[in-house]
């Protein structure tokens, strides 16, 4: 069961591919865990990705495709896995295609999880984080018991700069320009599959069962 998870910043692809992957037992892989195991393991391909993190460049799309592919090596990804974070343009896209042929293999689903935009700017706005233990809140669906005051510690609640509603829009504008074309894609790929991630998040993750099943 080969996965590749999509959405928008902020529709929850994440908590589902977590949920999938310890439903199914497939590793939950996303480009950032791999860049910092390969990083603190010393590898050859860390040691690359390591010298453009450090100057704050993107790693290229040959680099970080040749360390995904590594990562498919492993043991635990045997019945599979799901893919979240790449690809995220349509380049990145066809170059996984053909470096899985090669292998003679290929994704069997790519899932997308469609929230409308005013829906995540609501809820990615509504985010709070204390800054003393990293405690997370929403105003709305995980409030504090007192106002911008962290139930765990006492300690005050801010809004990260990602979650202001300018830079939501923004990161919405780049995802609707870069990414969005991915479903089109994968749709022509013929393994495309939508849920509605409006719904509690067990509601869209047992539609995701539904298509897996």
């Amino acid at each position: 069961m080969k996965i590749v998870m999509l959405g928008a910043p902020g529709a929850g692809k994440g908590t589902q591919a977590k949920m999938i992957a310890a439903a199914y037992e497939i590793p939950h892989i996303s480009t950032g865990d791999i860049f910092r195991a390969n990083i603190k393991n010393g590898t050859e391909l860390g040691k690359k990705a390591k010298t453009y993190m450090d100057q704050g460049l993107l790693v290229p799309d040959e680099l970080t495709l040749a360390l995904i592919m590594d990562r498919f090596t492993e043991p635990d990804c045997e019945k599979g896995y799901v893919l979240d974070g790449f690809p995220r343009t349509i380049a990145q896209a066809e170059a996984l295609t053909e470096a899985l042929r090669e292998t003679g293999d290929s994704l069997d689903c790519a899932i997308d999880v469609e929230v409308p935009d005013e829906d995540i700017v609501s809820r990615m706005s509504g985010r709070r984080a204390c800054l003393a233990c990293g405690g997370t809140y929403h105003i709305v669906f995980n409030p504090t018991k007192k106002e911008g005051i962290c139930d765990a510690c006492g300690g005050a609640l801010s809004i990260r700069p990602d979650d202001m509603p300018e830079t939501v829009q923004k990161r919405l504008q780049v995802y609707h320009e870069q990414t969005q074309p991915l479903i089109d894609y994968y749709k022509r790929e013929g393994i495309l599959k939508s849920v509605d991630g409006t719904q509690e998040v067990g509601k869209v993750f047992a539609s995701i069962q539904a298509i897996l099943a």
